[in-house]
């Protein structure tokens, strides 16, 4: 047997310690530079994706009644017309049964080897990937190729060294030895197992199909997991490519390939509630919308249920010391990725009264002009920025906030099709923003998906904290920001943060502020509406597997 724990051990040793110390590191290239790569990968990663499109994908697995797909990129408008194997969940599950006592059985070091060869490989096509991300996700090639690509696989690589961390603190024998009374002592060998849960299935968001792809996977797997991965089905083809990958690299470790498995879909046919109604299902791991992450917190009750969806992002602006550095930061969270990440500014709270730059009393509308002012600056290169838009229906949304603006507070920006004359038919939007006041929080108290963004008067400072503190904690936030060169402020809103379980910020600039770094931050707190699982800490990985012992009289 191969022994790809040993082949990848200095690796897995950075991760482990970057982890303990939360340093700044990645595994895996962020850039897809051909200074680094050089001209011949790059190219080679295109031509392999392109070959894909319009036929048949090569995956095997039993249970196969027919094809399915129906992916349009949102940069040409074509359909990628590739299908996939449209699965009986009933069969494929039994066909996955016979491989789990195998996998079961095997050391936790045989186990992480594995997924650690798995990310290694993914690794090696992340231009294919990239490329597959930006004609399915609407993603930009470079954020496709960091944030889809590096980023996840770090995120990956980290929760696989939590699960390790967690396996690791059971050990495999003790000896145990006690005085009962007169009886002299009595001496017990024990011995402990790590037993999995079952099936793990991993429903993938439409917009970052491998976010939670590459960690779910790996914590499900290294602890003995099988794992089905269900993809949106506007972004099959990423998720297809890990479990191919996922599948060679199982075969060549001389387990049975069918461990990890794809149920691809339509909208017309979904298949993810026969997959949660299956009574083999043990957890679930969603990445989407805050509706469906609800339900499935509600309604899956029988299951381990993680979720990570999304939340009204804020921003407090009380004071800064450079208000051109500050309304950039905050206009590249508004324009990057047109604002579909879980990590995007929606909500900018500022004070009625303005704010202070520096010495200077800088009014309320101007903080807001210099933000407007800061979008149009980052507009000027916004393929490379904004991406496209994944779905229709956010245009839908743009519209209809740009009517609620005839009445309702004042439109700053309007939004409009960007121009990218590589793809002239790509699906755009820059942002809108709309400039509210507290009398209308109910329009910006839920997340709006999309490059929607809102412009919020306060009375005051503190009142601006309060308003932000209680959307986050009634309503859910994954990152939230304050601006303050006031120590008592930024000490204030750490702990009234905190306090919603929420996560924050202090004055972040010259760098992309919805940037979450792998081995470092903790994305998501699950103590918010939005999401009940952390990306990654050991609450992550340790449930996955529980613990049975046996023990003997020696």
């Amino acid at each position: 047997m191969i022994d790809f724990f040993a082949r990848h051990r200095a690796t897995f040793d950075k991760a482990l310690h970057a982890c303990a110390n939360r340093y700044s590191w990645t595994a895996y290239p962020e850039s897809p530079s051909s200074r680094i790569h050089g001209e011949e990968l790059p190219r080679a990663g295109k031509a392999r994706f392109e070959a894909l499109l319009g036929g048949d994908y090569p995956l095997s697995q039993p249970g196969e009644t027919g094809r399915t797909g129906a992916e349009v990129s949102p940069y040409t408008g074509q359909p990628l017309g590739i299908t996939y194997p449209k699965m009986d969940v009933e069969r494929l599950y039994s066909a996955v049964a016979e491989g789990m006592p195998d996998w079961r059985r095997a050391a936790p070091d045989t186990r992480t080897g594995v997924c650690l060869e798995i990310l290694h490989r993914c690794a090696g096509q992340l231009f294919e990937n990239a490329h597959a991300t930006m004609h399915t996700s609407g993603q930009s090639f470079i954020m496709a190729f960091a944030g889809s690509g590096a980023n996840a696989l770090d995120r990956g690589l980290e929760a696989l060294a939590y699960a390790y961390k967690a396996m690791a603190d059971v050990p495999v024998s003790a000896h145990w030895e006690r005085e009962f009374g007169k009886g002299g002592a009595a001496r017990l060998e024990k011995q402990y197992r790590l037993v999995p849960r079952g099936v793990g299935v991993i429903i993938c968001c439409a917009t970052f199909p491998l976010w939670n792809g590459y960690p779910a996977l790996c914590a499900n797997l290294a602890t003995g997991n099988p794992v089905v991965l269900k993809p949106h089905p506007s972004a099959i083809l990423p998720v297809a490519m890990l479990v191919s990958v996922a599948r060679e690299v199982l075969a060549e470790a001389g387990f049975d390939p069918n461990l990890v498995s794809l149920v691809a879909d339509t909208r017309e046919e979904p298949a993810t509630l026969a997959l949660l109604e299956h009574p083999a299902t043990a957890m679930v791991d969603f990445t989407g919308s805050p509706a469906f992450g609800q339900w499935l917190e509600q309604n899956c009750r029988d299951k381990l249920v993680y979720t990570e969806t999304a939340g009204c992002n804020s921003v407090v602006i009380e004071s800064t010391d450079d208000l051109p550095a500050m309304a950039a930061a905050i206009a590249h969270s508004l324009c990057q990725a047109s604002a579909q990440m879980c990590t995007s500014v929606q909500n900018i709270h500022i004070p009625a009264q303005g704010i202070l730059a520096g010495d200077t009393a800088v009014s309320f509308d101007a903080v807001a002009a210099a933000i407007v002012g800061a979008v149009e600056v980052h507009l000027q290169n916004p393929q490379v920025l904004c991406g496209t838009l994944v779905d229709d229906s956010i245009l839908a949304t743009i519209a209809r906030y740009r009517i609620l603006a005839q009445t309702h507070g004042k439109l700053l920006r309007d939004s409009g099709p960007l121009d990218y004359p590589d793809f002239p038919a790509a699906r755009t939007a820059s942002p809108l923003i709309l400039q509210l006041s507290a009398v209308e929080r109910e329009l910006y108290r839920d997340e709006v998906f999309g490059p929607v963004s809102f412009v919020i008067k306060g009375d005051s400072a503190a009142d601006c904290l309060r308003d932000a503190t209680a959307n986050a904690r009634e309503r859910g936030a994954i990152t939230s920001h304050v601006y303050s060169v006031n120590e008592a402020f930024l000490a204030e809103a750490v702990e009234a943060y905190h306090a919603a379980g929420a996560s924050v910020a202090c004055n972040l600039r010259g760098m992309p502020i919805n940037f979450a770094a792998a081995y470092s931050d903790y994305h998501v707190t699950g103590l918010n509406p939005a999401g009940n699982a952390c990306l990654t800490d050991l609450a992550f990985v340790a449930s996955r597997f529980r613990i049975v012992q046996s023990k003997r009289m020696v």
